[in-house]
């Protein structure tokens, strides 16, 4: 039975291609943690990545934008995100305070939604920054975990990932707030209204 693609349907192709991403999680952890391949678990970290930007980029070209998309999307870098964190922080590359950072930020965001869908107002749109944010977090933690490599290579891929690591913790926080302030007074004013970029 083949799955109808198209408007009307949660069986879209961005969304199954973050379904896909989605499932390449568990590998990324059996390659860093049980085998050491570090190279094809930044190779999938790197495929990871470009599947989202890709099916961000098809959804809106093809018009299969979607309620499942919008949450799922999102839900999957945050996966990502932490299995990544996780992985680092158990091969000594990334202290707990970092970790702390991020995971706050996202829970209480996680709250704040379930807030604003219990008083019916929707879900907050992800903005230019809010994107990037992950998006530099997403390239740092590839080159953190090819800074492990004893060689001159390692060394370069440490400092540019501890570059785009700080980067990107400092944009993640920012938007994090700029996402809070956005939802709290959306629930003030009750009512919805158009994120800016």
């Amino acid at each position: 039975m083949m799955m109808r693609m198209g408007s009307g349907t949660n069986w879209t192709l961005p969304n199954v291609l973050s379904i896909l991403r989605a499932c390449g999680i568990p590998l990324f952890f059996y390659l860093a943690l049980v085998t050491h391949q570090d190279g094809w678990a930044v190779l999938l970290l790197a495929l990871g990545g470009a599947s989202d930007y890709f099916d961000g980029k098809i959804a809106r070209a093809w018009g299969q934008e979607s309620s499942l998309g919008a949450m799922l999307d999102p839900a999957v870098d945050r996966l990502y995100i932490v299995s990544t964190l996780v992985v680092l922080y158990m091969r000594d590359v990334i202290p707990l305070w970092l970790i702390a950072t991020l995971v706050i930020r996202d829970i209480l965001l996680a709250l704040l939604a379930l807030v604003l869908k219990g008083k019916g107002y929707g879900l907050l749109t992800v903005t230019f920054l809010g994107k990037a944010a992950t998006f530099t977090l997403l390239y740092a933690f590839p080159f953190l975990l090819l800074g492990l490599a004893k060689t001159t290579f390692g060394s370069v891929a440490y400092v540019v990932g501890w570059s785009f690591a700080i980067w990107g913790v400092a944009l993640y926080v920012y938007t994090g707030m700029s996402y809070f302030r956005i939802g709290l007074r959306r629930i003030r004013v009750g009512s919805s209204f158009e994120v800016l970029e």
